[in-house]
């Protein structure tokens, strides 16, 4: 047989194209050449296959070889190829038969001596073979990311013979099981937020934001807690189903991260650092690689010191945080990443730490608070205001509310959502808030008034409705109250402050 056809998979952002290697040997002067858009990388797989092929103790054929990687339309980058056109060359050679090439996909670099290395983006491509029903034959290195997709039929290999001895019959290889203990959610972490003092207030938005969805926005001087909640907040959020577990780990193993599995339904926290550029924080570059916003996909993003990020970077946030996604559009090829994530932002409310302090006059705070564009605090449901703690309350013994107790009341609030609409309330689009966030006449003109009394925007209208259900789905009321309402107009308290600095 001269031409064999066996398959692999190209990773194009968070998706895991399929791609068919096909092997061709013919006549004439020995050559080998690979087309189909190959990379560098991808053209220097003929120096790693030749080498592992012969140090494997196979012949490597002294013919003219020509490699095709199908569709051509796209480039093709990294070492991921190299095992599946080692297979195609030993088969189109007829050192090795093997029937059902349909059935198998092979995603494996190759090292000199035939040893399988790892790959990146390992969870999209097996879940890719798993919806097709092929198994995936890869590196021991990828093991511990291949048990987290369950259902997937997946074997690995150290080595090119161990590949050949599994395909030939002689030697099988273990199908990989799933760890049982990745299925498991532990809430065990050293951060708890009985560590913090006082602010109840704080503690209350923070358990509105982790029951619905919500993201928050605290303002307030140096050391008062900002940074010491927002850390605490990942410890009362629900847990990761195994959907969305797979979806944040498919991120992390695109960007090459390790996956804790024995974590790996925790809500990821990020909080990158306010010098951080817009490709950093979105995404882009030119292979468009996930940004922070990414990898807090199903978790928190925490920016501290919000006015000291560039005013663009914060821009660059606003249309993720409404559609849950984030596209990088290149001249190449446009990439979809995932970037559904709950905002934690933090800011002193003047550039010298309280806006009362004498030494910044309202213009120069006002100023410092104008780098945080509209639109941006609009997208914001839940903003207050943290107050100096008085040392009494610092020098208190009382042991504040633990986070398993707050997770409790978030987990049933919750479930609420879920069963009635599901998703969380912060996602409701307009026509559902219509069906699930009924107010009753009393609700309705004290909102329109407030509405109109406060200059809330029609989106901001959206969202303090959405934050009175999750008040009232945290007290078990089947209905929105006015009292509800009221507790989701109170905290705007951003706005507030803007409006009166600018009187």
């Amino acid at each position: 047989m001269s031409l064999a056809t066996v398959f692999t998979r190209e990773q194009i952002g968070i998706e895991a194209v399929s791609v068919s290697v096909e092997v061709y040997l013919g006549a004439g002067l020995p050559s080998f050449n690979i087309v189909g858009l190959p990379e560098t990388s991808v053209k220097e797989a003929k120096d790693r296959v030749r080498s592992a092929i012969e140090n494997s103790h196979f012949i490597f054929p002294n013919q003219r070889i020509v490699v095709n990687l199908a569709p051509a339309d796209f480039p093709k980058e990294g070492g991921r190829y190299d095992l599946a056109i080692a297979v195609g060359i030993l088969i189109a050679s007829e050192q090795l038969k093997f029937p059902d090439l349909h059935a198998i996909e092979l995603l494996a670099e190759l090292g000199l001596d035939g040893r399988l290395r790892p790959i990146k983006g390992v969870i999209p491509s097996v879940l890719a073979a798993k919806n097709e029903r092929r198994l995936v034959y890869l590196s021991e290195l990828n093991k511990r990311e291949a048990q987290l997709v369950e259902g997937a039929q997946v074997k690995c290999a150290h080595s090119l013979v161990q590949i050949w001895h599994d395909l030939s019959g002689q030697q099988s290889l273990d199908l990989v099981t799933v760890d049982e203990h990745h299925y498991e959610h532990s809430h065990s972490s050293l951060l708890d937020f009985s560590d913090v003092k006082g602010q109840h207030l704080a503690k209350r938005v923070l358990e509105i934001a982790a029951a619905g969805g919500h993201n928050v926005l605290f303002s307030g001087p140096p050391g008062t807690g900002k940074s010491m909640l927002a850390q605490r907040f990942s410890t009362i959020l629900p847990p990761l189903t195994t959907e969305q577990a797979l979806e944040t780990a498919a991120v992390y193993s695109v960007c090459g991260k390790p996956i804790d599995g024995t974590h790996w339904r925790t809500r990821p926290f990020r909080s990158p650092h306010h010098t951080c550029s817009a490709v950093a924080l979105v995404g882009g570059s030119s292979k468009p690689k996930p940004g922070e916003i990414s990898l807090a996909h199903n978790g928190v993003l925490f920016l501290d010191e919000l006015p000291e990020f560039e005013r663009k970077v914060i821009d660059s946030l606003r249309e993720p945080m409404e559609t849950g996604r984030v596209t990088i559009s290149r001249a190449a090829q446009q990439v979809d990443f995932p970037a559904r994530f709950q905002l934690i932002a933090a800011l002193n409310p003047s550039p010298t730490g309280h806006h009362t302090d004498k030494r910044a006059t309202p213009e120069q705070v006002l100023r410092y608070l104008a780098r945080i564009s509209g639109p941006f605090i609009d997208r914001i449901d839940l903003q207050i205001e943290l107050p100096r703690l008085s040392s009494e309350q610092l020098m208190s013994s009382h042991k504040a509310e633990s986070s398993t107790d707050i997770r409790f009341r978030v987990q049933q609030a919750y479930q609420v959502q879920i069963q009635r609409q599901g998703k969380v309330n912060a996602q409701l689009l307009p026509s559902e808030v219509d069906i699930y966030c009924v107010l009753d006449d009393n609700s309705k003109h004290y909102l329109c008034a407030a509405s109109e009394k406060l200059c809330l925007s029609p989106r901001s209208h959206q969202r303090v409705i959405k934050v009175a259900r999750t008040i009232a789905d945290l007290s078990q009321l089947p209905n929105i109250t006015r009292e509800c309402i009221q507790e989701a107009l109170s905290y705007r308290a951003f706005e507030r402050m803007v409006a009166t600095l600018g009187h």
